[in-house]
């Protein structure tokens, strides 16, 4: 992470919507100044790679953007780089003009001008400046800045003006959405702005706070917990230091600060920098921000999870049904590429698997959501209402407020004083994502939920319910999101919630569920039922071509432990055409019965996961020389399989994969030796291979065997000694990782490294040992 400042910094993103700022950066202290002084803080690493930017790379004129969450310092680092001297005598002229959503290009261009010109040259009200401007440039090596950019609409109004040449000019940009920036994209590829360390927040705190003098010791434990409650953010540090500057030099102080600065600390200045954000986002974008806020603080969102709350809350606008999950997608991509959630976790696949909130967002999404008496009223949220549909829907959530008012008022909707209104039965009500705080005051949460009729999404996997859960839930009619944690489950039970769209269940029982009642859930998208055991169970004994026609056209991932390969199985997958991902594991697996009967019904299933109990291992001997897979697998586990040449020759056929993960197996006899030889196989797409476990004793490939392979995972090997010298000529190779391996195995990647390097001059292959 690279170090970082706020030296001077002037929050011009705190401007209100529709003002103009323009100009070159001023020392001079204003009212949206937050800091008013000249001492530098970091920043140095950053800057270094910004100016070389600027001074090294093409002679044609290059876009120079950079981007971040609000409040990390853009400005502030860019006015660095700008101010540098030996930036100032590089370039023959400059100028710097901060640029608002509601701009206007004419002023824009006249500052410009101005500066470029020293305000030497007169501007008429007639004078095309467009033009003047241009004319002004040509020949020259300038460096313009537009300073808090939100379209590329804005650059092809300014950047016509600005001519090419071969002079070695920059323009830079800084904005707060990622893709702005890689829309504008030139030759240089986009910087990405990183949060402080809590070293770097310490550093700038002190610094501020005591003027350059160092924090007495009775105070530096209490500052340490201050800057670390800061999570990163410069313009919160800022903040923090303004204010306990301020008050008296008691760590007792300092430390109710640290304990309350997510309610007190972050000041109305960041506030409004992030409801300038939020001003600016589409209206269906606004309750899809607000609902991450219900989450715990630092709480990492699971993706899957949030996007399918997200549809059963009906926050996607005007998406067809086939497509909800990936309009979900596309909402939260502009959200991040807004700057307004942080990735927090990836997939091996560089895919996000986790969200999270900056506390200063996570701050403002809970005021917006408790104003106006706990009541949001959204404009519109529902997907089958037209666009600029004069209908809105009231909604209210599920808040700890709340309980007590409900728990005081005798569950009596009508005698809560903060629903003043005669319809209450026409509230539609949102859940809280996690229950906890209800778990710790209340021992039967239902005894809320059931008077909530119209609630849309339950989370209920942190506590075990009751055995009347089933009786409780009968009234949830409105019920699309359903995650509970059960000792006893039957799917006839819900049966009756015909909205239903995803469906979670933890069990630790056995259970038996009547796949008939399964296929009556026409609406579902989302199954995930993880218990000791399932055997689902039909009253149909016809033959496969007799069987009902009813398909679930609409499930998509089909997530479920230890079941059946048997005659049932053509009946039962052949019912989910579109399916995208499935996850099984199997408890008997008799030849004559492969996993996928009629390979081209499941056209789009991209993910699969095949995990054989142990106890059934040896009884898979045979059973692969059925086993075909769907020709668009992307992602491909494999778990407790022996891995013979045709399950080999099966995978290789997969042209699409790119992820494949084996874990175990191997070996039919413990004492007989195994060589996995894939010489004369190719798998033309794989980048991602991660070996569990693997028992064999070695390992042959030819360069051709993985052209494009990325990264190298192995964990757990100990009984092949190297890794195949013909990685050496995987030039896409960029990382291998081992854990728990064998020293040979280790020194073969170190050697596949080094002769990488000696053939290259490059350092390009990354070996990670975890030991």
């Amino acid at each position: 992470m690279t170090k970082q400042s706020i030296q001077g910094m002037e929050v011009v993103e705190t401007r209100e919507k529709g003002t103009l700022s323009a100009g070159e950066p001023s020392t001079k202290r204003s009212i949206t100044s937050i800091y008013d002084d000249d001492e530098v803080v970091g920043f140095e690493k950053d800057a270094e790679i910004i100016m070389k930017k600027l001074i090294r790379g093409t002679k044609e004129r290059d876009l120079i953007s950079i981007y971040g969450m609000p409040g990390l310092g853009k400005t502030t680092l860019t006015r660095k780089v700008y101010n540098n001297p030996y930036i100032a005598d590089h370039f023959d002229v400059k100028a710097w003009c901060a640029v608002s959503q509601a701009y206007n290009r004419r002023t824009l261009l006249v500052e410009i001008f101005k500066q470029t010109t020293n305000n030497e040259i007169k501007i008429k009200e007639d004078d095309d400046v467009a033009d003047m401007l241009r004319r002004v440039l040509i020949g020259k090596r300038y460096l313009i800045v537009l300073d808090d950019i939100w379209d590329v609409k804005a650059w092809e109004d300014l950047g016509i003006c600005f001519p090419q040449g071969e002079y070695g000019s920059r323009v830079m940009v800084t904005t707060r959405i990622e893709q702005v920036a890689k829309d504008l994209q030139h030759h240089s590829f986009p910087y990405s702005l990183s949060f402080l360390t809590s070293e770097e927040s310490w550093e700038l705190l002190e610094k501020k706070v005591f003027r350059g003098e160092s924090c007495p010791q009775d105070l530096l434990e209490a500052g340490l917990q201050v800057a670390l409650h800061c999570k990163g953010l410069p313009l919160v540090v800022v903040l923090i230091a303004g204010m306990i500057g301020k008050m008296d030099r008691e760590s007792s102080l300092w430390l109710e600060v640290a304990n309350d600065l997510s309610s007190i600390g972050l000041g109305e200045q960041s506030m409004k920098v992030i409801q300038s954000s939020y001003d600016h986002l589409e209206d269906h974008l606004k309750p899809c921000l607000l609902y991450m806020g219900l989450f715990p603080e630092d709480h990492k969102i699971p993706v899957d999870d949030l996007l399918k709350l997200w549809m059963a809350e009906e926050f996607v606008l005007n998406a067809e049904k086939e497509n909800m999950e990936e309009a979900s997608r596309v909402c939260l991509s502009n959200l991040l590429n807004r700057s307004l959630v942080m990735v927090s976790g990836m997939r091996i696949n560089r895919d996000v698997e986790y969200f999270s909130l900056h506390d200063v967002v996570r701050e403002f999404c809970l005021r917006k959501l408790t104003e106006d008496k706990y009541m949001q009223l959204a404009m519109p949220y529902n997907p089958f209402q037209q666009l600029h549909s004069t209908e809105s829907r009231l909604c209210i959530y599920i808040h700890d407020d709340l309980v007590k008012q409900l728990d005081h008022s005798d569950y009596q909707l009508d005698k809560i004083p903060t629903l003043d209104f005669k319809e209450t039965n026409s509230l539609e009500f949102i859940a809280h994502p996690k229950l906890n705080t209800w778990n710790n005051r209340y021992s039967n949460p239902l005894d809320l939920v059931v008077k909530l009729r119209f609630v849309r999404a339950l989370h209920l996997m942190d506590v075990l319910m009751p055995n009347s859960w089933a009786t409780a839930v009968q009234s949830l009619t409105q019920l699309r999101y359903l995650a509970i944690y059960v000792r006893d489950f039957e799917l006839e039970w819900i049966s009756h919630l015909h909205n239903l769209q995803t469906l979670q269940v933890q069990s630790s029982k056995m259970l038996h569920l009547r796949a008939a009642t399964l296929w009556e859930m026409t609406k579902l998208r989302h199954v995930n039922i993880d218990c000791l055991s399932v055997v689902w169970k039909d009253n149909y004994e016809g033959s496969f071509e007799e069987c009902s026609t009813t398909m679930l056209e609409n499930m998509k991932t089909f997530h479920t432990c230890h079941i059946l390969f048997d005659k049932m199985n053509p009946r039962f997958w052949w019912r989910f055409p579109n399916l995208e991902e499935l996850s099984v594991r199997v408890d008997y697996v008799p030849h004559e019965f492969p996993l996928f009967p009629i390979l081209e019904v499941h056209t789009r299933l991209h993910t699969l996961s095949v995990d054989l109990t142990v106890m059934n291992f040896r009884q898979s001997v045979g059973w692969e020389r059925n086993y075909v897979f769907p020709s668009n697998l992307r992602q491909l586990h494999l778990a407790s399989y022996f891995l013979t040449e045709e399950m080999v020759l099966s995978i290789a056929r997969l042209k699409k994969l790119e992820i494949l993960t084996l874990k175990g197996g191997v070996r039919l006899m413990i004492f007989q030796s195994f060589c996995w030889d894939v010489t004369n196989l190719e798998f033309p797409a794989l980048k991602y291979l991660t070996l569990l476990g693997m028992q064999m004793d070695e390992w042959k490939a030819s360069e051709e065997s993985f052209p494009v392979l990325e990264e190298l995972s192995i964990v757990d090997g100990y009984t092949f000694k190297e890794i195949p010298p013909s990685f050496v000529d995987i030039t896409t190779l960029r990382l291998i990782k081992l854990s728990d391996c064998a020293k040979s195995l280790r020194v073969s990647a170190l050697n596949i490294k080094k002769e990488i390097e000696e053939n290259t001059g490059c350092d390009r292959l990354q070996v990670v040992t975890i030991l």
